[in-house]
């Protein structure tokens, strides 16, 4: 049962009002819309809602706090902004799951560190117990709202409207039949609005009535679940030895060095024999029996591979590697660093093996993302071999931060008109172009794409015609606004003209 305190801290009736107005301006922008201006917009709204009625519990003043935020708002802005069907697939999924990382961070009452895994499962303790056990609540908060305000005032005026209302019923038959008669355009509506009700749709009305009462119960159960929240005491009632905390998991450190040791001198062996062919493959110098293509395609997926498992070795050892004596821990930082260059190296090698292969087959968005999750990992990388030698940085931290910031990069880059730029620019060195996986980008190349052939006498102009009746035809309401869409549709009306 709610307790007192909570009720007068929040009344139940505002909470609730403004949880369904909240799920009605929620089916209002997306019902039968895709996600355009809508999507920021409704991001704003639901802050707005969380911050009135949590304002006395919530620490929004901290960097993290604030950092976080503007990775939210920035990412839903690319709904507006850009066109990208892979990033946008993506930040439909991550954009809900930061926002509630965030509201349960800036909770107080828990006071996590942004960087701990509790963080993640706090998350989902608010997210699906605590939200889920509210539900019935509403209906308790209800019956209460509606008990304690109807009066038996109030009920006497209910029944009185009740009674007029029956009395108007056949009075307003008997003069709307007379005023048909008396005024033909009065009389033309009457048996038009037979038509307008017929267009309207069952259907669609109960599927927005659905959308708007499961959202108004998710609404107001995520809510109430920060005001009353229930604490899950697993470990009470059990013997005090299954309560003690677990030692900490450690690698001998006689053993990572031999592992250490095997690795590197594999890794050593195999950069020697890169730089035998590596740097020469620009200019056609290439392993003996191997042709452009097959030494372009070779080993990228296998390097890539290794690099992400001296990777993961890399955090094991630097997360649970036992100390050890000193001389011992030294030399696995210096096994460790040599561990970092040769996985550069392979990385090195991958990307060049990559950009050989887009040069003769053409630029992809699979290629393009290629790039840059190599060069995510070539960050990360140095990051953890700075932590080799700094022990102050924290690896979590770090890479929580660079992953935000990079996936923020990828969708402010331009994937698309960058994809375009580099395949047209192979067509003009050797005059080959796939022009119906250019039309496959989205709308963010259209202008490079139109500028392009009209420079080639039109080599485009049949497909620019094709997207030009589909954009026509496209969804055109306000909440689906989307500044790439308008642009190339602009953009494709002007050189049609």
């Amino acid at each position: 049962m709610l307790g007192l305190d909570v009720l007068k801290k929040n009344d139940p009736k505002q909470v609730l009002v403004a949880a369904f107005l909240l799920a009605c301006v929620h089916n209002y922008l997306f019902f039968g819309n895709m996600p355009g201006i809508s999507y920021p917009m409704f991001i704003i709204v639901f802050y707005v809602y969380i911050i009135t009625f949590l304002r006395e519990q919530l620490q929004f003043h901290t960097a993290p706090s604030w950092s976080l935020f503007i990775v939210i708002i920035t990412l839903s802005t690319t709904y507006v902004l850009f066109n990208n069907p892979i990033l946008y697939a993506l930040n439909f999924l991550l954009i809900p799951i930061l926002i509630f990382i965030h509201i349960t961070f800036i909770d107080n009452k828990q006071k996590r560190e942004w960087s701990s895994i509790r963080l993640i499962i706090d998350t989902l303790d608010h997210l699906i117990p605590q939200s889920l056990r509210h539900i019935p609540t509403v209906f308790r908060m209800s019956r209460m709202v509606t008990g304690n305000s109807m009066k038996d005032t109030h009920k006497s005026v209910i029944a009185k409207v009740l009674i007029g209302l029956a009395i108007s019923v056949p009075l307003l038959i008997i003069v709307i039949s007379l005023l048909a008669s008396a005024d033909r355009v009065f009389g033309h509506f009457l048996t038009e609005l037979p038509h307008w009700l017929n267009e309207i749709s069952i259907g669609e009305g109960i599927a927005r009535l659905t959308w708007v009462f499961v959202l108004f119960l998710l609404l107001f159960g995520y809510l109430w679940g920060f005001i009353d929240t229930y604490s899950y005491r697993f470990s009470e009632g059990m013997p005090v030895e299954h309560r003690m905390e677990k030692a900490k998991f450690t690698l001998d450190p006689i053993i990572v060095t031999t592992v250490l040791i095997c690795m590197n001198m594999v890794y050593v062996l195999f950069v020697i024999v890169q730089f035998s062919y590596l740097f020469g493959a620009w200019d056609g110098i290439l392993p003996e029996g191997t042709t452009f293509a097959e030494h372009a395609r070779s080993g990228f997926n296998e390097l890539i591979f290794v690099s992400i498992i001296n990777f993961i070795v890399l955090i094991g050892v630097l997360n649970f590697a036992g100390r050890g004596n000193s001389f011992l821990h030294k030399f696995i930082d210096i096994m460790l660093t040599l561990l970092v260059g040769c996985s550069s190296m392979m990385l090195y090698s991958a990307f060049i093996r990559l950009h050989l292969y887009e040069e003769a087959y053409g630029y992809t968005y699979i290629r393009f993302l290629a790039h840059g999750f190599m060069i995510y990992l070539a960050i990360m990388l140095v990051v953890a071999g700075l932590r080799i030698w700094i022990k102050q940085i924290s690896l979590a931290r770090m890479f929580i931060a660079i992953s935000l910031i990079s996936y923020v990069a990828i969708n402010y880059i331009g994937m698309d008109r960058m994809i375009a730029e580099k395949n047209i620019e192979r067509y003009v060195q050797e005059g080959k172009i796939d022009e119906y996986y250019l039309m496959e980008l989205s709308t963010d190349a259209i202008p490079l794409i139109i500028t392009f052939s009209n420079q080639e006498s039109g080599i485009m102009e049949e497909l620019l015609q094709q997207e030009y009746s589909r954009l026509t035809q496209s969804d055109r309401n306000w909440p689906s606004f989307n500044y790439s869409r308008y642009r190339a549709e602009r953009e494709l009306g002007r050189y049609f003209e």
